[in-house]
């Protein structure tokens, strides 16, 4: 049952802390009740009773580790039977830290379950879903160095350059449908991800890092505003959409029948 308040339900992943754990805050103040997945049940558990008793909303648990497919496929099937839900979080997500070469190949696979392989089950889901319904918000969570992939590792950089792409393809094939799509570009947040990855976040600037809580704030506001891509420190949109531009001018030549003149 949904609250007689509610927009409809929220379900977000990675929900215990950090980014999630905020988003939860902010979209139960908004009046959508929550379906908060996470591998941490006794803190979603607290989490669920504070959201409650402050906002009046109904929150529900659900324990699911994503780096496992058996708990992607629960969490899928509950996106494509629950009508209820008009919003996806995809937020969960790992990062990690050296060089590809050096990598324990282990810890990457799952990276790449938990940053590609559930994102875009999960987004499907709610694809097919919401458009159906002719409604609804899916919001996945990429990151800044996937527009500068050299700064950071290899395989983390390009799982959020994935992310990106997803959204902008699926942007696309909902076009008319009623749902909103939205990737948010975060840098530096202040989050526990660095400290599970191994990354000492001390070393970074502070001007650099951003605290959840604003990053999540303009998130939010971005989507008010129907933004595709919202980048939260960016301070000019123009630069961003120049660089949109830039790729779009190459397009008629990305395809032809013949090599460029420069490699005859």
């Amino acid at each position: 049952m949904m609250s007689t308040q509610s927009q409809g339900t929220a379900l977000i992943t990675g929900a215990s802390s950090g980014i999630g754990e905020i988003y939860a805050e902010r979209l139960a103040a908004r009046g959508f009740d929550l379906l908060l997945v996470a591998r941490d049940e006794r803190r979603l558990e607290a989490a669920a009773n504070t959201l409650r008793a402050k906002h009046g909303v109904q929150v529900e648990v659900f324990k699911a580790d994503l780096t496992h497919k058996d708990d992607v496929v629960k969490v899928e099937q509950r996106l494509r039977s629950d009508s209820s839900i008009s919003l996806l979080l995809n937020n969960a997500g790992v990062a990690a830290d050296g060089l590809l070469a050096n990598s324990d190949m282990d810890q990457l696979e799952k990276l790449i379950q938990l940053n590609v392989t559930a994102v875009t089950r999960l987004a499907s889901a709610a694809a097919a879903s919401f458009a159906k319904a002719r409604r609804g918000a899916i919001i996945n969570i990429a990151s800044v160095v996937a527009l500068f992939p050299e700064r950071f590792n290899a395989t983390y950089s390009a799982s959020k350059a994935y992310v990106l792409s997803l959204t902008q393809s699926l942007n696309a094939e909902l076009n008319g449908t009623g749902v909103k799509v939205q990737a948010v570009l975060p840098g530096v947040t202040r989050t526990e991800i660095w400290e599970r990855s191994g990354i000492d976040a001390s070393q970074i600037p502070a001007d650099m890092v951003m605290e959840a809580g604003e990053m999540v704030d303009a998130a939010l506001s971005g989507l008010d505003q129907s933004e595709l891509i919202t980048i939260p420190s960016l301070p000019d949109a123009a630069q961003w959409h120049d660089f949109v531009n830039t790729r779009l001018v190459m397009a008629p030549n990305l395809s032809q029948s013949t090599a460029a003149v420069r490699y005859k």
